[in-house]
């Protein structure tokens, strides 16, 4: 008996049809005209800020020659613009030619390049406009933030001062690293026995996250000298600040501190207390060391807030570099002493920022080959 398969239809080919590329020659237009009408906007402003400087007081030939040194770098906006329009010069008569790989790859690169110039027109563009409202209104931003006769007469005065803010954060960071980890334990006390101390801990990290660190300084810089309490009541300004931060701080670092024990597994905890190790060897030798290694970028993100409001010491009068500053300021009716504790502040806080961002990228990448 033999069977017969009917013959399967024959099905008709497709073909993909290969698109072209889209041309990138406008895109790549739009970035040349763009660079171009950068570097006029840059170099019509070197004109301008010319005649500023002499208001400013800025030495002439030193001023001029950054002027023209900042004048010539906006002319390197025109290179990547240019590279646009040739690769997309490439593009299109390679689309021309129906060489579609090649029409595609200099696309590509055509759109990169543009991008690479619409990037750094904007940012130029934002410096740009930092100048002009510096320049604005008969340079009166300028003069007023930025008049640099006075800022260097009274840089001595405002740095010297600066260092009551350097010893106020610089004991208050220990204080706080201490006073942090024992209320973080005392958060973390196991058992029923130790509810009440738990209780009081979260309630005095609720209390002062909640209050503003002017108001805390405040009250201590004046409410305890009014107590008349020995001791206390004779303590300098600064260590009125130092207390009052630590006080605000300690709250906000042992809930870093929490956070970071907490992350430690439980398994490390059964494993220790299983050698004998008690719960206070344990936090001691296992658990803290581990924490205090993953909670180091965070803490390093408080201590910069602390160093900041050091400057709030002087709502209890402590002549730190800000009440100097304000002193001059009042003294000469300008704001270019403050822009100078300004600057000490960026100076100082910004290494420590990055600092902090090489620490948390060094952890991903940890975490990542970990896993």
């Amino acid at each position: 008996m033999s069977s017969s398969t009917a013959p399967e239809p024959v099905r008709p080919s497709r073909r993909r049809v290969v698109t072209p590329p889209k041309d990138a020659v406008t895109a790549a237009s739009l970035a040349l005209a763009g660079a171009l009408a950068v570097v006029a906007a840059t170099w019509w402003l070197r004109s301008v800020l010319s005649g500023v400087l002499v208001d400013l007081q800025v030495d002439g030939a030193l001023g001029e020659t950054l002027l023209l040194i900042a004048s010539v770098a906006s002319l390197l906006l025109l290179l990547p613009a240019y590279r646009a329009w040739q690769a997309a010069q490439r593009g299109r008569t390679a689309r021309l030619a129906a060489d579609i790989i090649t029409a595609r790859v200099q696309g590509a690169a055509a759109r990169t390049w543009c991008w690479y110039t619409f990037g750094y027109a904007v940012a130029v563009l934002l410096v740009l406009a930092i100048a002009l409202f510096i320049v604005l209104n008969d340079v009166a931003v300028g003069r007023t933030f930025f008049f640099l006769p006075l800022i260097f007469d009274s840089f001595h005065l405002v740095f010297d001062a600066f260092w009551v803010n350097v010893f106020i954060f610089c004991v208050a960071e220990v204080f706080v690293l201490i006073w942090g980890l024992v209320v973080a334990i005392a958060r973390l006390i196991p058992g029923e026995p130790g509810r009440p101390i738990r209780m009081i801990a979260t309630a005095y990290i609720d209390v002062f996250r909640g209050l503003p660190a002017i108001i805390s300084i405040y009250l201590v810089g004046f409410g305890l000298p009014l107590t008349g309490l020995p001791i206390i009541r004779d303590f300098p300004l600064e260590w009125y600040a130092i207390l009052a931060l630590t006080l605000t701080y300690g709250a906000y670092v042992a809930e870093v501190y929490r956070a970071g024990i907490e992350s430690i597994h439980q398994s490390q905890t059964a494993a220790a207390r299983s050698l004998g190790l008690s719960y206070a060897q344990t936090l001691r030798y296992v658990v803290i060391p581990q924490a205090v290694r993953r909670i180091i970028p965070p803490l390093l993100n408080d201590f910069i807030s602390l160093q900041k409001d050091t400057a709030l010491v002087n709502v209890i009068g402590a002549i730190d570099a800000f009440n100097q500053a304000k002193i001059v300021a009042s003294n000469h009716f300008n704001l270019s002493s403050v822009t100078t504790v300004a600057f000490l502040f960026v100076v100082i806080t910004i290494p420590q920022a990055r600092f902090v961002d090489r620490l948390i990228e060094r952890d991903q990448r940890r975490m990542r080959a970990a896993g």
